[in-house]
């Protein structure tokens, strides 16, 4: 027996088969998580002294990301002098926010942790 309404005056049960019971709440159970989106953070990482096309080619794969549903997270790498002029990767990753202005959403600013500087971005 099962209870079904406790509040009720008398309380209403119900008598049913458990296993059968179980059987149909493991299939909602799989039913809901196939149902689900499992939502990826994908990297792309740059430099400070980027080329105009290899920007392009990262705004591109960024657009798709953004499309499939995924986060994205810039990567800005810095090797040795080029960590002392870091005001070059912010201005690429503003530029980035620019360009893909209406698809996301910034969910972490551009900081910058030991030679990295890290953005996050959502979709809409």
């Amino acid at each position: 027996m099962i209870e079904i309404s406790p509040q009720a005056n008398p309380p209403v049960c119900k008598v049913l088969d458990y296993g059968k019971y179980k059987y149909e709440v493991q299939k909602r159970k799989n039913e809901a998580k196939k149902n689900q989106k499992v939502v990826e953070i994908k990297e792309l990482k740059l430099r400070p002294m980027i080329d105009t096309h290899d920007y392009e080619v990262k705004v591109k794969q960024a657009k798709k990301f953004l499309k499939d549903g995924n986060k994205v997270k810039f990567t800005m790498r810095f090797k040795g002098r080029e960590l002392s002029a870091n005001d070059m990767g912010q201005t690429i990753l503003n530029r980035l926010l620019e360009d893909l202005e209406g698809l996301c959403k910034l969910d972490s600013a551009p900081k910058l942790e030991g030679k990295q500087m890290m953005m996050i971005i959502s979709p809409m």
